[in-house]
């Protein structure tokens, strides 16, 4: 039962976020959002495609750097295609595809033991949260007029009852910290295992012997993410002279979705569209940009991983042969 509710709750949590949001639009817009998505420049949709299947590909060989540290050497193709496969089981169960791919590597790899390619994908994770994280802190800087702007009717008049407001915030953040480091909540004790996994996975990284590229091809993987994320907006007037900042914003909001729901199934549109608006794009517009660009990344997702689930035994088989 509890395995069914994982794959079904956030379906049912993104399918109805985006019932709601689209119940606020009125027959006209929601006849706006379909001519803007029949009107869209799908040229622009191909090159984001290409940018992700890139992407994919740059992931796999990647991976070989951390299988390597453990003297691994296994078939470059049975990476591509275990990754390709892993995408598509996320689809279908969150986190399933970390399992999936580890499992896939042992099986058809021989000597490559289950539990030690799945650390280095945790290590690889890890890589790509810190990156995640360190695109969010360029947005927040980037965006820093934004923000001061939404929050300053917020703010108190007076500085000094601000200045207490941040000494008191700072006192209590010290606290919680002392918290969390003590505590045995099992919640607690769970978010520090994350963090001293996290910490532990970057260290493991920097102590890599190909660390560089290792770093060098996840800030490239990075890159082609915002790109796939960017040149869609081409593919819309309102959206083509958008500046980085609001790229990155929006990615960001999309990056999120994906996390609460599987693959950021009804969600992301929503997520995308409220942060473009942002920027003051129309609704509309903003809410044709995240359809579209979910829907095809998605497609890829399921075409590439279907292609590399039939050719998984087939190439293996050959090659035993």
């Amino acid at each position: 039962m509890k395995k069914v509710l994982k794959i079904i709750l956030p379906l049912l949590v993104g399918a109805g976020i985006l019932y709601i949001y689209l119940s606020g639009f009125t027959t006209q817009q929601l006849n706006e959002i379909w001519h803007n998505i029949k009107q869209a420049d799908f040229k622009w949709l191909l090159l984001s495609l290409l940018f992700g299947l890139v992407s994919h590909i740059i992931r796999a060989y990647r991976w070989n750097y951390l299988l390597e540290t453990l003297d691994y050497h296994p078939h470059k193709t049975n990476l591509v295609l275990t990754v390709g496969l892993s995408y598509l089981l996320n689809l279908v169960v969150p986190r399933a595809g970390e399992v999936g791919r580890a499992a896939s590597l042992s099986k058809y790899e021989k000597g490559i033991k289950f539990e030690k390619a799945f650390g280095t994908i945790v290590a690889e994770r890890m890589a790509d949260i810190v990156f995640l994280l360190l695109f969010m802190a360029i947005a927040f800087f980037l965006q820093f007029d934004l923000i001061f702007t939404l929050l300053q009717p917020k703010l108190p008049e007076n500085p000094l009852i601000l200045l207490l407001e941040l000494v008191g915030g700072l006192l209590l953040f010290w606290f919680f910290f002392k918290w969390l480091r003590s505590s045995n909540n099992l919640l607690v004790v769970k978010i520090r295992q994350f963090v001293t996994g996290l910490l532990h996975g970057m260290k493991s990284i920097l102590m890599m012997p190909h660390k560089w590229w290792f770093i060098v091809q996840t800030t490239l993987i990075w890159i082609l993410y915002v790109a796939m994320f960017w040149v869609v907006l081409f593919a819309f007037s309102e959206t083509g002279d958008l500046g980085i900042e609001a790229v990155l914003v929006s990615f960001i909001a999309g990056s999120i979705a994906m996390v609460i729901s599987n693959g950021g199934f009804g969600v992301y549109p929503v997520f995308v569209a409220e942060a473009l608006s942002l920027y003051n794009v129309s609704l509309e517009t903003g809410t044709a940009f995240g359809l579209l660009m979910w829907t095809t990344q998605t497609l890829l997702v399921i075409v590439f991983g279907l292609i590399c689930m039939i050719l998984l035994p087939v190439y293996n088989s050959k090659l035993n042969n």
